[in-house]
């Protein structure tokens, strides 16, 4: 048999709005109210844009009638000290910072031996042209190699050098550059 869920009819609404003024939780407000779970209560008060609440310190105990012994006597004494921040500790270590070079961003040197008028536009590319990008893409200036490309690759013999490195060759480059 499945119950029938109240709606939140106005006076529901209401009763919602007063417990949260409150400051009861959303599960004590389900609780109170019957018939809705805590996420009804938070998307209901999301809902009606209630504003959110920073939990007083105590508030909980107060709620729930429980108080923890010995608890003022704690609070008087954080209150009572200055908060402290621990000093930074000394900077230790056992290798140099590294010293890189502040460098403006370079352009990729082209290859001597390409021609400019080689260099195409995506409207003169063909099957048969190296599809190796020049420059800025978003550049007007912006071309493709246009050289005549290896049979079966999209690519020249130079650019296909730079593409298809063997394995071997690039974790080589990968110890000599430091990078794991």
């Amino acid at each position: 048999m499945v119950e029938a869920v109240p709606s939140w009819t106005d006076e529901r609404v209401e009763s919602l709005r007063r417990l949260w003024e409150e400051g009861l939780s959303a599960s004590q407000i389900a609780a109170q109210l019957g018939g809705v779970t805590r996420n009804a209560v938070i998307g209901k008060v999301h809902r009606l844009g209630l504003a959110g609440r920073v939990k007083p310190n105590g508030a909980a105990g107060q709620v729930t009638g429980r108080k923890k012994p010995g608890l003022e006597a704690e609070a008087a004494v954080v209150l009572a000290e200055e908060p402290t921040l621990p000093e930074p500790p000394a900077v230790i270590s056992h290798r140099p910072a590294p010293n890189f070079p502040l460098v403006a961003p370079v352009a990729v040197a082209e290859p001597n031996g390409l021609a400019v008028s080689e260099r195409v536009t995506i409207m003169d590319l063909r099957e048969s042209m190296c599809r190796w990008p020049l420059g800025d893409p978003t550049s007007p200036d912006f071309r493709f190699c246009g050289g005549r490309a290896i049979t079966g690759l999209p690519y020249c013999t130079a650019h296909a050098q730079i593409a298809y490195q063997p394995a071997a060759e690039r974790k080589r480059d990968r110890r000599v550059a430091g990078i794991r």
